[in-house]
């Protein structure tokens, strides 16, 4: 990349970041992925309970191999029955550190995020003490309408071919709704498999500084 593209790219994080922290979430800047995680050990105490989301920013920053440590108690659903996963997330809402990535992020300091568990929305909007957001710089977007779109071409149908769900946007690459022209922002297939199915806006925050918004000068995830 150039350096005037770089410095355009960087000036639109710091904006960002300033606006987030304008809504009471706390921002941190990386330049690489591998600067995310000094970042996120400094924001961890000895001894905290942690979940997560999930995520492929946090695994493409090596987070997941952090939390593993015996310094901290993790709850990790991947080593549990599938008839225990509930309990899993349901213990999450008590936990220090809630570790998550964001669908989108806007400007104005907005985060954008859809679920079909419904799970990690959920602890963001409320429960852990501290919710940690990974995000790289393709997750800034201008506006909620660019953030509908990006959703619905970028993050959802890779996502739903990760989760290997039969959605048509698996298929064809982008969301059905795309294509009407008086559509809402919850349109979508009626697919069992759908991921898109419930809807958390994060504006100004009540509780100053319990989120924390990790901004990579790099494209992670989706």
């Amino acid at each position: 990349m150039d350096s005037n593209k770089n410095e355009i790219i960087r000036k639109r994080i710091e904006k960002t970041g300033e606006n987030l922290r304008k809504n009471n979430m706390d921002f941190y800047y990386a330049e690489t992925k591998e600067d995310v995680l000094p970042i996120v050990k400094s924001l961890l105490k000895k001894g905290d309970v942690i979940s997560n989301g999930g995520s492929v920013s946090m695994a493409e920053c090596g987070i997941d191999e952090l939390v593993r440590s015996p310094e901290y108690n993790y709850l990790d659903r991947s080593t549990v029955p599938p008839d225990e996963v509930q309990d899993i997330y349901r213990k999450a809402f008590s936990a220090d550190v809630y570790i998550s990535s964001s669908n989108a992020i806007t400007e104005d300091g907005v985060l954008y995020n859809v679920d079909g568990n419904s799970n990690r929305i959920a602890c963001i909007a409320y429960g852990p003490s501290s919710v940690i957001i990974i995000a790289g710089r393709n997750k800034i977007v201008r506006n909620l309408e660019e953030v509908e779109v990006r959703v619905k071409m970028e993050s959802a149908p890779p996502n739903c071919v990760r989760l290997s769900c039969k959605t048509p946007c698996a298929e064809t690459g982008e969301c059905i709704s795309l294509s009407k022209s008086d559509r809402q922002i919850t349109d979508g297939c009626h697919s069992d498999s759908r991921i898109c199915c419930n809807y958390l806006i994060s504006a100004q925050q009540r509780h100053k500084g319990r989120i924390k918004v990790i901004i990579v000068n790099e494209e992670l995830g989706y």
